[in-house]
């Protein structure tokens, strides 16, 4: 079997405890597009999810692809091309993973109240060298959603006793009193890093980096009428274990904007098109993002593989021998081995661009 320089991503729905998820069935061609429990499409995921709420298999999170016409795991296609998919520094490094997590998320109604472990909480608690510092790219709002928002951080001064009364009694009301609405638009570009609570408000479609875990700490336990089981809430510990894991420093909202919002910066440009840093190691040293902007024939040359969304329009990549036409919404893996990968479009294309951390 020989690897292909550019690896079609098919749809990789995971099931989440809440609702969501019509958009991403509409820009999978489905026929009648709803919100359901599954409201993510994982991305070129090594990372199997984390489903204690209900029977699972294995593999469920980690991507499938189709080589010559054997369906594979991504991780198993990596595990047997170790060098050629990530090369060697860092398989040497992190072995068969991407070393992150991408993902679509699309939201019907807002996320839990929650918060995600640090490195050092990991190492600590967790036996992971991995937290799940996140990044977040917003690609749309639902017509219907006239203001926007996410909660980041505390607006508001709060202690660790009135914080676990509150968490406790489940008083979502007195919960929300510490917190501002952050307004968010299409376009926005911002981080996570571990430790900050926060949530996705409703109808926000937008694409999702982190570090490979499906570590969660949810504060809220009922959103869209489900109830998280007890062992779902605080990955089968106690409520102080959660409250250690939140950054309970206030920070007002002009602190949030100039902290975890990110400006595009502009890295190349020529006739073809333009390429833009979103995400680097000024933001965290746990993956990188690009955008990039087509406009005709655009030559990208990376020192590490990469996995590409379509978020805008259509073209076509060329890489080796492989050669494939993509649209809004297709995903691919550009392998370590691929050199000189070019970008043609006529009517204009944009792509997001995910990278693992340099080391």
């Amino acid at each position: 079997m020989k690897l292909p320089d550019i690896i079609l991503l098919p749809p990789n729905r995971v099931w989440r405890t809440y609702l969501g998820g019509k958009v991403i069935d509409s820009l999978q061609g489905k026929p009648n597009p709803q919100d359901t429990h599954f409201p993510e499409d994982w991305i070129a995921s090594t990372t199997a999810a984390t489903n204690n709420e209900m029977q699972q298999s294995a593999d469920e999170g980690l991507s499938k692809v189709d080589i010559d016409g054997n369906p594979v795991t991504l991780k198993s296609l990596i595990e047997e091309y170790p060098i050629e998919m990530l090369g060697g520094d860092h398989y040497r490094n992190y072995g068969a993973n991407t070393q992150f997590l991408l993902k679509f998320l699309d939201s019907s109604v807002r996320l839990h109240l929650q918060a995600h472990p640090t490195i050092p909480f990991a190492q600590k608690h967790l036996n992971s060298n991995s937290g799940k510092t996140e990044a977040y790219v917003i690609l749309g709002i639902r017509e219907e959603i006239k203001n926007p928002y996410i909660y980041l951080g505390f607006q508001r001064p709060i202690t660790p006793e009135v914080l676990k009364e509150i968490i406790v009694e489940q008083d979502i009301e007195k919960f929300l009193t510490y917190f501002d609405k952050i307004p968010i638009k299409p376009g926005d570009v911002f981080f996570v890093p571990g430790g900050l609570p926060h949530a996705i408000g409703e109808g926000v479609f937008m694409v999702e980096i982190m570090e490979p875990t499906d570590f969660v700490a949810r504060l809220e336990f009922e959103r869209g009428g489900y109830l998280l089981p007890e062992e779902a809430r605080f990955m089968g510990r106690g409520v102080d274990f959660a409250i250690d894991m939140v950054e309970l420093k206030k920070m007002d909202s002009d602190q949030i904007k100039q902290n975890y919002f990110c400006e595009p910066r502009l890295v190349k440009e020529n006739s073809g098109g333009s390429e833009y840093r979103l995400i680097d190691d000024q933001q965290t040293p746990c993956f990188s993002v690009n955008k990039l902007v087509i406009e005709g024939d655009f030559v990208k040359n990376a020192d590490s593989f990469y996995v590409g969304i379509i978020v805008e329009g259509s073209g076509q990549i060329n890489a080796g021998d492989s050669q494939i036409k993509l649209n809004k919404g297709d995903k691919f893996f550009i392998p370590h081995k691929a050199k000189d990968v070019e970008y043609t479009s006529g009517d204009g294309m944009e792509i997001v661009l995910a990278f693992p951390p340099n080391d």
